[in-house]
């Protein structure tokens, strides 16, 4: 689950994490009253959406307003956010398409006298999270990582002690830190990433993390992305889920108690179990196919699941087939023929619709399926189902 960044700032704020003043706007009046109570020369108004890249970023409306503006008074923080309220926002992460601003963050001042990066992800290699640190922040860390590799500074994380101080300072003394810089350092770095383990994170970036001329760090910038599949320790972050911001297909089906993500082929996948729905997309491909969609109905689907599985397959227009591949082991494969084919009558099917069945019963399946008579191609294996369904497009 994601965050805005406002959101991220109130938690991390609350785990000690340094973080400039600020507060969340939803109109220009609102965004003038913030800059009169941060009381400085100067603030920045952020757009709020789920996507990276906001500076950089243009809105379709205005095409010269990034979104991220400087402004230097009340009256110019209320016209840029009235500019930026209601815009899409393209970036380079939302995709041609935009995101559109609902709110924004005014946010205070600083006098910075370097920026640098900082990310926190679960790294597989290592099987555990990983602290990442740059020299070059407010640029993108892939562009980094492919071009100088050597200014990522790494360190493995123990989930039980956190961040040691010795790697803290280790870290610190890399970067050229010194003075009050390194002591400042320590305690940030160790209070994010006591902050990343707690709350059950799967990435938390900060991009920039600034140094003041101070020598204090404050996190800038505020990406946080929680691990979904932990959210039942977090009753508290539910009302922080902005659900504007996430596919609406993929809302609907969490709400059915399917795992869906959407993807950008034409072939539907509707599997039981991840690990099968990941081997059916990898055999798709292979055969020269594209994925609509990751699918997961789990091990024992009712007919209603299956049936809105179908709606939210089909409700993707790109969708020109769909693929069945359903292990029988939970239910048997009679159940699971008679799900299918209450489904096809519900939802009214108008794609070809390839049914791969293999477990208990099957032979017994399959025939319901081929007796049916309905626009049903019965497949042997997944290799079998793979080319089936691909030929079908050419149909």
């Amino acid at each position: 689950m994601k965050i805005h960044e406002y959101q991220a700032k109130q938690l991390l704020k609350a785990a000690g994490v340094p973080v400039p003043p600020g507060f969340v706007a939803r109109s220009g009046a609102e965004a003038a009253e913030a800059f009169t109570k941060l009381g400085g020369p100067i603030a920045v108004v952020k757009s709020q959406i789920h996507a990276g890249g906001r500076g950089k970023g243009r809105f379709k409306e205005h095409p010269d307003l990034g979104g991220v503006k400087l402004v230097r008074s009340a009256e110019e923080a209320s016209q840029i956010a009235t500019q930026m309220l209601g815009s899409t926002l393209v970036t380079i992460q939302t995709g041609p398409a935009g995101k559109q601003v609902s709110a924004v963050y005014v946010e205070g001042g600083l006098e910075i006298a370097r920026e640098l990066y900082l990310g926190v992800v679960v790294d597989r290699d290592v099987a555990g999270p990983v602290l990442m640190i740059s020299s070059e922040g407010g640029m993108d860390i892939e562009e980094v990582a492919a071009h100088s590799p050597e200014k990522i500074l790494k360190e493995k994380i123990d989930v039980l002690a956190g961040l040691h101080g010795f790697q803290a300072r280790k870290l610190a003394f890399a970067l050229g830190l010194e003075g009050n810089q390194i002591k400042s350092a320590e305690s940030f770095l160790q209070k994010m990433v006591r902050f990343f383990i707690d709350s059950d994170c799967s990435m938390a970036e900060i991009n920039p993390l600034v140094l003041t001329k101070s020598g204090e760090m404050f996190a800038l910038d505020a990406k946080v992305t929680f691990d979904s599949n932990a959210l039942y320790r977090h009753k508290n972050y539910e009302p922080l889920r902005d659900l504007s911001e996430e596919d609406a297909s993929e809302v609907r089906a969490t709400t059915a108690g399917l795992s869906f993500v959407k993807l950008d082929g034409n072939i539907g996948c509707l599997v039981n179990g991840a690990g099968l729905a990941m081997s059916t997309m990898d055999v798709i491909k292979l055969h020269g196919g594209e994925p609509a969609n990751f699918l997961d109905v789990g091990g024992g689907a009712n007919v209603d699941q299956v049936t809105e599985a179908f709606r939210i397959i089909l409700g993707d227009p790109n969708v020109k087939a769909i693929l069945v591949n359903i292990f029988g082991g939970i239910m048997q494969c009679t159940t699971i023929a008679e799900a299918l084919l209450i489904a096809y009558e519900k939802v009214g099917i108008t794609v070809p619709l390839v049914v791969r069945l293999e477990g208990s019963q099957v032979e017994a399946g399959r025939k319901m399926l081929d007796e049916s008579g309905r626009r049903i191609i019965s497949a042997t294996d997944l290799a079998d189902a793979a080319t089936k369904v691909v030929a079908s497009l050419g149909a």
